[in-house]
């Protein structure tokens, strides 16, 4: 006798019934852009159907987000003033800590997380402090922490370090728990990659490097034991939640991270995978829903418990529309 694994094929209703993992409008966690200014929506031309929002212009997204159920979002602040040290990044009056306070005000119980990192407020465009060329990285921990601690005081739930310095997780924990702000929790990017995919965003935060690249502190993509590696130090200095950056790319490394460790695992499906299936689908090539829905679904059959995606919103509206 042979197996007769189509038996389980045959109706929608059985394909669901035994589906193995599905999408749940609970994974996804929305990026949004801010920006300085009054009254600004205006979409991001890398990443079509995302916006970058001035302040006072929050409430229509933090509106959609809450009706479409999403489990939060993460902020990205884009100055109006750069410098060598950032330091716009850890004014508490900088645009992410309004950004936060003004998320709170319209949704307290909406789930904030704040990326925190240097590239988009030095006037080099890298993350950290630079000392006769280099990104120095023990002085930018200092830094870092600052940005960290800014942003808990302004009401992040999480903030989520993606500068990659070594020993950055380890200095936010301790300058949180240090200044009462405990309860403010960790999700690191912790293998973040030196990617391509990256190049949408850059334009959207205006994060370019000014000179060089950033291939000193973010990952080699040939690299996959050290992916583990920098995954288990940063539990080990208290991260609460750990990254992988890129997601669809870098499955084996989601897939290898979720046997390994027990704490949850996200994964941020990045804005050049998003461009690509937008370009795909408006060439006519692919149908969009069931292609993004078939990349999420990867990310999450990989082991991801939380996928950080541009398609949030549609993703969403798919899912509880199948």
């Amino acid at each position: 006798m042979f197996l007769r694994s189509r038996r389980l094929r045959e109706s929608a209703a059985i394909r669901d019934l035994v589906r193995e993992t599905k999408l749940s409008v609970k994974d996804f966690i929305l990026p949004i852009f801010v920006v300085e200014g009054e009254g600004v929506k205006r979409e991001i031309s890398s990443i079509p159907n995302n916006y970058h929002y001035s302040i006072d212009k929050l409430e229509d997204i933090v509106r959609k987000v809450t009706e479409a159920g999403i489990a939060g979002v993460i902020i990205f602040g884009i100055p109006d003033r750069k410098d060598e040290v950032g330091s716009s990044a850890y004014d508490d009056n900088g645009i992410v800590q309004r950004a936060v306070r003004k998320i709170k005000e319209l949704n307290k119980d909406l789930l904030v997380i704040t990326d925190v990192c240097m590239c988009q407020y030095t006037s080099h465009g890298h993350c950290g402090i630079l000392r006769e060329g280099r990104v120095d990285n023990d002085a930018s921990l200092e830094y870092i922490a600052k940005i960290a601690l800014s942003h808990g005081r302004a009401g992040a739930d999480l903030v989520a370090p993606s500068d990659m310095m070594d020993g950055r997780v380890q200095a936010i924990r301790t300058l949180l728990d240090e200044n009462q702000y405990n309860h403010v929790g960790i999700m690191a990017y912790s293998a973040k990659y030196a990617s391509a995919f990256y190049g949408p965003f850059r334009e959207a935060a205006s994060s370019a490097p000014q000179f060089g690249d950033r291939k000193s502190y973010q990952m080699d993509p040939g690299n996959r034991l050290e992916a583990l590696k920098e995954i288990e130090a940063d539990i080990q200095e208290g991260a609460d939640i750990v990254m992988v950056k890129p997601a669809l790319s870098y499955l084996d490394i989601i897939r290898e991270a979720r046997d390994r460790i027990k704490v949850p695992l996200a994964a941020y499906s990045v804005s050049g995978e998003y461009a690509m299936l937008k370009a795909a689908a408006s060439a006519g090539l692919v149908d969009e829903k069931s292609i993004a829905l078939e990349s999420l679904l990867s990310i999450k059959r990989a082991g991801a418990d939380i996928i950080i995606t541009y398609y949030a919103l549609e993703a969403a509206k798919w899912v509880r529309d199948q």
